[in-house]
């Protein structure tokens, strides 16, 4: 994240950081996952009701802090340090900020405050079963006021109160909003390579209520794109939080583990290798400083949100694929932490389309606006 913060965000990020250090370790993360757990029910409720955090980016005026993308990059990256298996991302950030971009004023009002004070846990329900990129891959489908189809990987599709559906209308796109326990909606876990982010399937076979339409029918297209790109961006905080754990778990190792009468830390093969994963993460908090930075000006945001995603994408695949190389045999065991912030990084790489989507977004964003061009 960015280098200077203001007193306040400093201290976001500290609270954020102490809380998590004290409630979600990484011993109970795997207690959580041997139990089969599915979203830490007890940990959100501290996390978003207590603390107030899933109201941060969520305005004032319907129950939000009223801070912007800054303090929610600065949460993110905490939560990517310590694969907390909680909806904030999901909810605080890309639903709330499907809403915010898509209903008029009334439905914001209906629906932001139960996300801000964390009572109501949201998710988007949009992509067919391929996992094509977004909008064009849209599973669930609306012909008149009948919702059909299916979404598939929806994230703690399982554990939320409210569904924000993405259907094909026609040639157009629509957005709804349907509680989840809705008649006509099933929902189905999914065994998913990420053992803290769980996917589910949601089908759907029902006549819609005429409260359920979020947006202009036919007419969410755009918004919808645009949504994606500014959590795309905030996304990357976490995957920065990914790369920074693995950087300094595997620091940590090197300056202790003992190979021929010396720590391996004073190999020169190992030093370069340090030396590449501190880079990447160095890399990595620039881009995620360029993405917020410029979501809360409206300045270049989708090549500002692209370019985070792709530079932290490959930062957290690096670092976590180097840490179970540089922890040797125990970091390919099961017992070994490493193996889990690997699948993070491999499922979030995917999780708002991949890397060489980014890439296309990337050189649109540029022959669009020849004169864009990250900060030096």
């Amino acid at each position: 994240m960015a280098a200077r913060l203001s007193e306040d965000q400093q201290a976001i990020r500290e609270a954020a950081r102490d809380y998590l250090r004290d409630h979600a370790d990484l011993d109970r993360l795997r207690r959580h996952i041997d139990a089969g757990g599915r979203a830490d029910e007890a940990l959100w409720r501290g996390f978003a009701q207590e603390l107030g955090f899933a109201g941060l980016g969520i305005a004032e005026t319907y129950g939000g802090a009223g801070l912007g993308p800054v303090e929610q990059a600065l949460v993110l990256e905490e939560l990517g340090r310590t694969l907390a298996p909680i909806p904030f991302f999901e909810s605080a950030v890309l639903a709330a900020g499907l809403i915010d971009a898509a209903a008029s004023e009334a439905r914001k009002a209906a629906l932001l405050p139960g996300i801000a004070a964390g009572a109501t846990i949201a998710t988007l329900a949009a992509r067919e079963v391929s996992g094509d990129p977004l909008p064009a891959a849209i599973g669930p489908v609306l012909t008149g006021d009948r919702l059909t189809g299916a979404a598939h990987y929806v994230p703690f599709g399982d554990a939320a109160d409210l569904l924000i559906v993405a259907a094909r209308d026609g040639e157009g796109v629509t957005l709804l909003t349907l509680p989840a326990d809705t008649n006509g909606i099933t929902v189905e876990p999914l065994t998913s390579l990420d053992l803290t982010r769980p996917l589910a399937r949601i089908g759907f076979d029902l006549e819609l209520p005429a409260d359920a339409f979020l947006g202009a029918r036919g007419g969410a297209a755009a918004a919808l794109e645009s949504a994606l790109a500014r959590a795309g961006g905030l996304l990357a905080a976490e995957q920065l939080g990914v790369a920074a754990r693995s950087l300094e778990e595997t620091v940590a190792y090197a300056k202790e583990r003992v190979q021929f009468g010396r720590v391996i830390g004073s190999f020169q093969a190992v030093k370069h290798r340090l030396a590449d994963m501190k880079l990447a993460v160095d890399e990595a908090r620039a881009a995620v400083g360029w993405a917020a930075a410029a979501i809360a000006d409206g300045e270049d945001v989708a090549l500002a949100c692209a370019g985070a995603r792709v530079r932290c994408t490959e930062a957290a695949l690096a670092c976590t694929a180097d840490a179970i190389q540089l922890h040797g045999g125990i970091g390919f065991t099961w017992e070994h932490h490493a193996h889990l912030f690997f699948k993070r990084a491999r499922a979030a790489a995917t999780l708002l389309d991949p890397p060489a989507v980014h890439r296309e977004r990337i050189a649109r964003a540029l022959l669009d606006n020849p004169a864009s061009e990250p900060p030096a």
